[in-house]
């Protein structure tokens, strides 16, 4: 897996949440080799045992039930743990949800077949957000909470950790909330992860101002997770294949910050090649 990500041109890899623990051998010795370097992790990662496939909201910070909160931080710290590992620097993070029902599916089925300004979209969002904002109180709470305990452990190892903006309208850190969030937390360990086709998602269901809401968080930036967006939510895809204005996105991007594509599976070499091309010629090398 490593060896083929190096013979795309790639010096280092992002380690996402699908790595089984079968598969930390055969990593560690390409690190070891130096036949790769690792860039970043993506919590939970490796999967807990007897988990098969990628599951990053496995274990929730925001849950209600104690014990998922406990496992939360159990295998964040196991991440943390691997991450020292595989000298990776920053482990990104998804950091909860509100316990609502899926808005964001079927505004994004709306817009298959009529317009923002509709009033039927106008009022299903209308209604999201204010469920949303009801709900979102205990939530945030024990989000935090739970992150603060983490918090120590991440700063002892000179780790970094990547608060992910995500494409749901019941995850967390809502988007309004996300700066005075960061305040909240002024620990340098604590950073913003910038995902492109999650931000554009928002911007497509009148949610966010994708330029914007990336200014607003970029001094605390760490790096972005990079894909496109086949109108309205369809995410993942090669740049270049979607909407999203990568142009656009240049003046808050900085050569010290992380850039992972992080692609579907489905997309063939021949996709995503042009993709990393599209990329370097925005964004430069």
């Amino acid at each position: 897996m490593l060896l083929e990500i190096r013979e795309l041109g790639f010096e280092y890899a992002e380690l996402s949440h699908g790595i089984r623990p079968t598969l930390v051998p055969g990593i560690l010795e390409a690190v070891s080799k130096g036949d790769i370097k690792i860039s970043s992790l993506h919590n939970f990662c490796p999967l807990p045992m007897g988990v098969t496939q990628a599951a990053p909201n496995l274990y929730e910070f925001s849950a209600e039930d104690p014990r998922e909160r406990d496992l939360a931080i159990k295998h964040t710290l196991k991440t943390l743990e691997f991450a020292a590992r595989v000298k990776a620097t920053l482990v990104v993070l998804h950091l909860g949800s509100i316990d609502m029902k899926d808005y964001t599916g079927k505004l994004a089925g709306l817009l298959e077949h009529t317009t923002q300004e509709s009033k039927k979209f106008q009022m299903f969002k209308e209604d999201a957000l204010n469920a949303r904002e009801g709900k979102k109180g205990k939530f945030f709470a024990r989000m935090k909470e739970t992150l603060r305990k983490i918090l120590p452990e991440v700063e002892s190892r000179g780790l970094r950790l990547g608060c992910e903006n995500r494409q749901a309208l019941e995850e967390l850190p809502l988007d309004a909330d996300f700066e005075e969030f960061l305040r909240e937390f002024q620990s340098p360990a604590m950073a913003y992860w910038h995902d492109t086709g999650h931000a554009q998602i928002k911007e497509n269901l009148g949610v966010i101002e994708h330029i914007r809401f990336l200014q607003s968080l970029a001094p605390r930036l760490a790096g972005f997770h990079v894909h496109d967006v086949i109108y309205p939510a369809r995410d993942h895809m090669a740049p270049s294949a979607g909407t999203i204005d990568f142009a656009a996105l240049k003046p808050f991007v900085d050569p010290r910050h992380i850039k992972v594509f992080e692609l579907s599976p489905s997309l063939p070499l021949e996709a995503v090649q042009p993709g990393i091309a599209h990329i370097k010629s925005v964004w430069g090398d």
